[in-house]
């Protein structure tokens, strides 16, 4: 499937990185069979349609509303030192399958200078990759006192090394009736005592990833593909 990024309503138009990727570098043939999609569930599957710089599609088919990921999960992640990290995390947990990822900004989080677009374009080109129709948000970097407003209790959970602190084991969630997660993942020193007390009064449930220290990219991965599993 070679599977492209566009609109679909009202009108079905490539978007124009798009096309310069199927003219310049992929140099797809006029009349070649080709899948657009818009990112929200929705794909149109036609033949490719050239003139000159422009590419279009002449649609055979439009398919609505494409079965998404169920449960759906949601990340909140402190942004590592090294972006290269979380650039990483962000492209693997895409294509595992996470529907929302807020960048948070803890008491000991220490970059807060992020390219969010490039992030956005990075996520959008690992659900292209993964065949992805439905692409995960990607959101800006948000206070932590702000993203913990409106946390639901009984599907939000904090993974945390603290050893001292209360924590259950990741495997005895209870899932069967949850279609959806929220998992906040701490910066490089972990989220502060205060801030999981914080999260403790809202009833917030703290987990633990098992006996090794993670990195927060790979704690974030792990949550991915714990989730991935359920799906």
């Amino acid at each position: 499937m070679k599977l492209f990024y566009g609109d679909i309503f009202p009108d079905i138009k490539i978007h124009d990185e798009e096309q310069q990727h199927i003219t310049k570098v992929l140099r797809i043939k006029q009349g070649e069979h080709i899948y657009v999609t818009d990112g929200k569930g929705n794909l149109a599957y036609g033949t490719l349609k050239l003139e000159g710089k422009k590419a279009s599609l002449n649609v055979l088919e439009i398919k609505e509303q494409q079965a998404n990921f169920s449960p759906k999960l949601h990340i909140a992640i402190a942004p590592t030192k090294n972006i290269d990290r979380i650039e990483f995390f962000i492209e693997k947990a895409t294509e595992m399958g996470i529907s929302e990822i807020t960048l948070i900004n803890t008491e000991k989080t220490e970059r807060k200078n992020i390219n969010i677009d490039k992030l956005r374009k990075q996520s959008i080109a690992a659900s292209k990759q993964s065949l992805r129709f439905h692409f995960p948000v990607i959101n800006d970097l948000t206070k932590f006192s702000d993203f913990m407003k409106d946390l639901n209790p009984e599907t939000t959970f904090v993974a945390h090394c603290h050893e001292n602190l209360e924590r259950l084991d990741l495997n005895t969630i209870p899932t069967q009736n949850l279609q959806e997660f929220t998992f906040l993942i701490g910066p490089e020193g972990d989220f502060s005592e205060k801030e999981i007390q914080m999260l403790a009064e809202k009833n917030i449930k703290a987990v633990s990833l098992g006996q090794q220290r993670l990195r927060t990219e790979t704690a974030g991965l792990f949550v991915a593909a714990w989730n991935y599993s359920l799906m």
